[in-house]
């Protein structure tokens, strides 16, 4: 009995080896009822080493997607570090251009379409360009860009419930350094600033 709970799993007796020295002590005893005994221990055991294995498949897919959406959320190093269960370090990053966006009059337009219409859960949008990768003087240039063809795209772009109303955008750009970890927290609070209107 003893080395059924050896902390070692190889040096404990399997199912077989079992059967054969309780039958060996238990000779002449009710053996129908040992072996009956067995045979439910032997099959909770299977049972057992199955729902360990389906929740551990379980786990380990929501592990996948969970990591996922981290990378997708959070630049690779920061989200490794957290991976790692390490603080995050704030890096400072001297040149850098934020974009935020939102649609304007987004939750009448959401308001008056079906749940098949609506393809997205929130309007506004924040794009960072010179970090995590540092891009020297070309950040506002790229931003700007982004900004002027977002614009020019959605001219052309036709509300389904609504075909004789513009799409417009609100976008406010700003320059400057930033850190990143206070960039995450604040963001929802600088979307709330946004003074730059452009149609």
């Amino acid at each position: 009995m003893q080395r059924c709970w050896n902390e070692e799993p190889s040096e404990r007796p399997d199912f077989n080896t079992i059967k054969i020295l309780l039958r060996k002590q238990h000779r002449g005893y009710g053996s129908n009822i040992l072996d009956n005994l067995l045979s439910r221990m032997e099959q909770y055991a299977n049972n057992l080493e199955e729902l360990v294995e389906e929740r551990t498949q379980a786990y380990n897919e929501e592990k996948r997607k969970a990591e996922a959406l981290l990378y997708q959320i959070l630049p690779h190093s920061v989200a490794d570090q957290l991976k790692r269960g390490e603080s995050v370090q704030a890096e400072a990053f001297d040149s850098v251009t934020i974009y935020f966006s939102d649609i304007i009059g987004f939750t009448a337009l959401s308001a008056e379409s079906t749940p098949l219409q609506v393809e997205t859960i929130g309007d506004a949008y924040m794009v960072v360009s010179g970090l995590p990768v540092r891009n020297g003087k070309q950040h506002g240039r790229e931003v700007a860009r982004m900004s002027l063809a977002l614009l020019d795209a959605v001219k052309s772009f036709k509300i389904r419930h609504r075909p004789d109303q513009q799409l417009r955008l609100r976008i406010g750009i700003h320059s400057g350094t930033a850190a990143p970890r206070t960039l995450i927290l604040n963001s929802i609070k600088l979307q709330r600033h946004i003074t730059t209107q452009m149609h």
